[in-house]
C-alpha cells in the first residue's frame, strides 16, 4: 500500500494526509467512499448470524422515550416485524465470520493492526438508532444500504441519562447534521458526540479500533509476565531474622512489602520480556473465537492467514494468536511480511528454514491459515 496516494475512501486524502489532519482530531464526511452495493452481507444472512451462540448480537427498541435492550443470540422469532419502526439488531465482529466483511476491514490497514478492532453491522427500520451517545474509539461509519440522518457535534457534557439501559447523553447539542446515502462514510474520533436515525429501512458498517485503558492492558502484561517467569534455582524466599517482638502484629512488615516489590521490579527489568508480554496479549484473539481445524499445506502453494488470525510482530518476535516465536534474519523478514500482507506465495514460503515451514504447517493444521490463490485473494 502507498501510503501517499490519495483514496477515494478518504475523500480524496491519502492515508498520511489522513491520518496527520484527521485521525483523533476532526470528524471526515467522505461521500462516495465506495461503489455500492457494498453490503458484505444480506438481512437474512445477518440475521442468522445474531442466531448463533459464537456471536455477539444485541437488540435495541425505541419507542418513543422508552428503550429497551436484548443481548443475543437472538433467533428470527425474537426479532420485530420488519413493519415495526424503531427497532436496530446490532451484530459484532461480522468479519470474524464474512469474508466480504474481512475485506472490508482490510481497507483500513493503513492503521497498525493493534488497533483495529471489528466491523459491526447495524440494521434497523424507519427511525431505528441507538440513541445520541460518544464512543471511546475511533469510528468509520459505512452506509451499505438504505439511507441513515446523522447529527454530531463535540462532546461538551459526558453525562448519561440515569433511566435508560443504554449510555445515553443527557444533554446532545450537535453542529452538524448528514444524510449518508449507500457508499458515503462518516469518519468520527473518540469521544465526539453522535446520533444516527435510519431512514427507512437502513444497514450501516461499523469499522471500529481498539483503545484499550491503561491499567487492564498493564493488567493483561503482568498476568503474561507472571504466567511465562521461571522461578531459577535459589529464587529468594522471604526471611526475617532480625525481626523483633511486635504488639501489632496485624501490621504488614515494611521488610516484606520491599521483599514483594522487588520481585514485581525483576518481571519487568528485561524489556524483551515485556515486549513479548505485550504481543501476545495483542494478537490474542477475541474470546468467542473458535478456529475449525485445518489441513497440511500442500508443496508450492501460497498461503493466506484465516480471516480470524491475529498476527504481528516487534524487532524481535512475531505473534500469532496469543503465541510469541522468537525470529530472526530471512525467516524474520518473510514472517513479517505474512504479517503485513496476511499471505505469501509459495516462492517466498521456499525461502524460509525448515523449522519456519514447520510452523506454517502447524498453523495450517490448527486452522489459523489455509492455501489459497493471493493473486486470487488480491481480486
Amino acid at each position: 500500500m502507498d501510503l501517499r496516494l490519495a483514496r477515494p475512501l478518504l475523500a480524496g486524502l491519502s492515508p498520511l494526509e489522513f491520518m496527520r489532519e484527521h485521525w483523533h482530531k476532526r470528524p471526515l464526511l467522505v461521500r462516495g467512499a465506495m461503489p455500492p452495493p457494498c453490503a458484505p452481507l444480506n438481512r437474512a444472512e445477518l440475521f442468522a448470524l445474531a442466531a448463533r451462540e459464537d456471536v455477539e448480537s444485541r437488540l435495541i427498541v425505541r419507542n418513543g422515550g422508552r428503550w429497551t435492550v436484548r443481548q443475543g443470540p437472538l433467533p428470527r422469532r425474537a426479532l420485530p416485524p420488519l413493519r415495526q419502526a424503531g427497532w436496530t439488531l446490532l451484530v459484532q465482529g461480522v468479519d470474524l465470520h464474512v469474508d466480504a466483511a474481512h475485506r472490508l476491514l482490510s481497507n483500513f490497514r493503513f492503521v497498525p493492526d493493534a488497533r483495529l478492532d471489528d466491523v459491526m453491522v447495524s440494521y434497523a427500520t424507519t427511525g431505528g438508532g441507538v440513541g445520541p451517545h460518544f464512543d471511546s474509539y475511533d469510528v468509520f461509519l459505512l452506509q451499505v444500504q438504505g439511507r441513515r440522518r446523522w447529527r454530531a457535534g463535540p462532546l461538551s457534557d459526558a453525562s448519561l441519562r440515569p433511566d435508560a439501559p443504554l449510555k445515553l447523553l443527557r444533554h446532545f447539542e450537535p453542529d452538524s447534521e448528514w444524510l449518508l446515502e449507500p457508499g458515503d462514510m462518516l469518519y468520527l474520533p473518540p469521544r465526539w458526540a453522535h446520533d444516527g436515525v435510519a431512514e427507512g429501512e437502513c444497514v450501516t458498517c461499523s469499522i471500529g479500533f481498539r483503545a484499550p485503558a491503561q491499567l487492564e492492558l498493564a493488567r493483561d502484561v503482568m498476568q503474561r509476565l507472571v504466567d511465562g517467569a521461571e522461578a531459577p534455582d535459589g529464587d529468594p524466599l522471604y526471611g526475617d531474622p532480625r525481626q523483633p517482638a511486635t504488639a501489632q502484629p496485624g501490621l504488614i512488615p515494611s521488610a516484606l512489602r520491599a521483599f514483594a516489590e522487588r520481585g514485581v521490579r525483576r518481571l519487568l527489568r528485561h524489556p524483551a520480556e515485556f515486549d513479548r508480554a505485550l504481543g501476545e496479549v495483542m494478537s490474542e484473539p477475541k474470546p468467542r473465537v473458535v478456529f475449525d481445524p485445518g489441513a497440511a499445506l500442500g508443496p508450492g502453494t501460497d498461503v493466506c492467514l484465516d480471516r480470524r488470525t491475529r498476527m504481528m510482530y516487534d524487532a524481535r518476535h512475531v505473534y500469532i494468536n496469543g503465541e510469541a516465536y522468537r525470529m530472526a534474519g530471512r525467516d524474520a523478514r518473510l514472517m513479517r511480511r505474512l504479517c503485513d500482507r496476511r499471505c505469501l506465495v509459495a516462492d517466498e514460503i521456499s525461502g524460509l528454514s525448515a523449522q519456519a515451514r514447520d510452523l506454517l504447517d502447524e498453523w495450517a493444521l490448527a486452522g489459523w491459515m489455509r492455501e489459497c490463490d493471493v493473486q486470487g485473494e488480491r481480486r
